[in-house]
């Protein structure tokens, strides 16, 4: 797989999940070329490296919500164990346990995703701040704008004659009283 379809393929199996940016063990174990079971072996062989903020396991809850994303599994996909979420720290600690040549290929990879998602978000946060910028500086000159507009239609109004300023209706005769 080259290194563009394998962000690809990565950047599809990060989920934001508890307001973080995580991979799932089952993706992260389909990458790196081993079963699910023993990725999770590995990490409870060496569990004190994985703090929660490395990595949590999922509610019955966030496991619905995510299947709900995914629609309905095929036959045998459903687990008998919640699923293990892994932050960027925690795929990164993934690769002290997991010594395969592939899996540090695919963990330089899934870092290098993490960057560039992190870069993208910052680039938009930036675009959101100058568009907000903006819009302030636009709110100003609306105000400004809606002043001169009123003086134009002031201008362009006919002047009302003074003998029929405070005049209501027409009384039949267009004379000065």
């Amino acid at each position: 797989m080259t290194s563009l379809a394998l962000q690809k393929t990565i950047e599809n199996k990060i989920f934001l999940l508890r307001g973080l940016k995580v991979m799932l063990d089952r993706d992260l174990a389909e990458l790196y070329g081993v079963t699910t079971g023993n990725l999770n072996k590995a990490v409870k062989r060496n569990i004190e490296r994985f703090p929660e903020i490395f990595m949590f396991k999922l509610t019955k809850d966030e496991l619905s919500s995510l299947r709900f994303q995914f629609g309905s599994l095929k036959r045998g996909q459903h687990r008998k164990y919640l699923p293990h979420a892994f932050t960027e720290q925690g795929v990164a600690m993934l690769s002290s346990v997991l010594k395969s040549k592939r899996a540090i290929q695919v963990n330089i990879q899934i870092m290098i995703t993490f960057t560039k998602i992190r870069e993208i978000l910052a680039t938009h946060k930036d675009l959101q701040r100058k568009i907000e910028t903006l819009e302030g500086k636009y709110k100003q000159h609306d105000q400004q704008f809606k002043i001169v507009f009123e003086a134009i239609r002031q201008l362009l109004e006919p002047p009302v004659p003074e003998n029929l300023k405070g005049r209501i209706g027409i009384t039949g005769s267009w004379e000065k009283k």
